[in-house]
């Protein structure tokens, strides 16, 4: 990536002119251009709450859904113009960046990327208001359970290492690219792979279409995993989804989950693991 010249704000350079700011619409960063750490896939699938009660008050859960608010409106302007494609440019994770390659494809921002520190950085930045929102949702339905399972200071620990194999499973993927990846879902994909393993038999209400039905979680996070995988294959790196982010904080969280789990808190929670106390609702039948 090109430096931004000694004494030069990476905003002049992007415009190419002082006092000038720089339009996302009419510069080569467009939405479409990014690897969206999103909750894509099947947007007919959308979570709304489970049946699984929370033992801890989920301190941390709450800090990384607030923390991400602050940086989307602070930093990033909620989405507005220069602060979205600057704080995108400086702030994403680009992958030929870090690792000191040649990009292979076109060069999307014209200022230099932020180097190593964008591997934790683009876990707090994001492309749009859906963006955020899809990525906060799934964090605030899954990740208070997974908090209860670990404590609060395993928890964080815990989601900065799948953010940081999320960001490394796209790198690995697309060493080359150019394209900034931002978001905050190779993490919360940490926390899904952890769900997965710790409450599998839950149920999940999910707006399914037009109407509202009730999954074990199991089927339903081992649907979104497989609709990740096939974006994967079948993408070939374009599409705007970094689909390898998601898998990677997804196998990352259900491997590491092993390792920080507190036994001494699951064994208060009665819908830990296959054998739980109580047997859920049938899987796929509708809420009334």
């Amino acid at each position: 990536m090109a430096g931004t010249g000694r004494g030069v704000k990476p905003y002049e350079v992007w415009c190419g002119a002082v006092g000038r700011e720089p339009d996302i619409r009419n510069s080569s960063v467009t939405r479409h251009s990014l690897q969206y750490e999103h909750q894509q896939g099947a947007p007919p699938l959308l979570p709304i709450r489970d049946d699984n009660p929370t033992i801890l008050t989920p301190f941390v859960t709450v800090a990384l859904i607030v923390v991400n608010v602050l940086v989307w409106l602070g930093l990033q302007q909620a989405g507005r113009e220069p602060g979205l494609s600057v704080s995108i440019c400086t702030l994403g994770l680009i992958p030929a960046d870090v690792l000191g390659l040649r990009p292979s494809g076109p060069i999307v921002c014209p200022i230099e990327g932020g180097g190593w520190v964008t591997v934790i950085s683009s876990m707090f930045m994001h492309g749009s208001w859906m963006h955020i929102l899809g990525n906060l949702w799934f964090l605030w339905i899954f990740g208070n359970n997974v908090e209860d399972a670990m404590g609060h200071g395993r928890f964080l620990l815990f989601y900065v290492l799948c953010g940081i194999a999320a960001a490394a499973a796209q790198a690995v993927a697309d060493p080359g690219s150019a394209v900034p990846m931002v978001g905050a879902s190779g993490a919360i994909g940490g926390v899904m792979g952890a769900y997965i393993v710790l409450y599998p038999r839950v149920n999940v209400h999910i707006l399914f279409f037009v109407t509202t039905i009730a999954v074990p979680a199991v089927l339903m996070l081992g649907y979104w995993l497989l609709l990740q995988l096939l974006g994967g294959f079948g993408s070939g790196g374009a599409g705007g989804v970094a689909f390898w982010a998601h898998v990677g904080g997804f196998a990352a969280g259900a491997l590491l989950v092993l390792a920080f789990k507190d036994d001494r808190l699951l064994a208060r929670h009665p819908y830990y693991g296959w054998r739980q106390q109580r047997l859920p609702t049938r899987s796929w039948r509708r809420i009334r």
